[in-house]
């Protein structure tokens, strides 16, 4: 999954929390998420009115972010609440998922790629 493909499906499964997101996905939006929020929030002190742009994005995609997080831990067999363990999830967000279906849904990716 590309970089833009990857922020469309963040945003069209804002409220989704079933189902598998792969890796990529998971990790471009969080590039993409994070990117933006520092150059708002950069550019907040030359231009402080771009402070309420700033939140409202922070605002508007924190919950797509958390939804995809849980999907990112589904994608290793694991409940959405593991994110809630720092180092954890990090390292849930870094390995591979599961190949093939799992109790979460079908392989986010397939066998050929993650």
């Amino acid at each position: 999954m590309g970089f833009v493909e990857a922020v469309k499906s963040g945003y069209s499964n804002y409220l989704n929390y079933k189902g598998r997101a792969s890796r990529s996905e998971y990790w471009w939006f969080s590039l993409f998420f994070m990117g933006v929020y520092i150059i708002l929030v950069s550019l907040t002190a030359a231009v402080p009115a771009l402070a309420f742009l700033a939140g409202a994005f922070y605002l508007g995609s924190l919950i797509p972010f958390i939804m995809l997080a849980i999907r990112r831990m589904h994608d290793s067999d694991h409940a959405g609440w593991f994110c809630l363990i720092p180092l954890y999830s990090l390292y849930l967000a870094i390995i591979k998922g599961t190949d093939g279906p799992n109790r979460f849904g079908d392989d986010s990716v397939g066998a050929v790629f993650d």
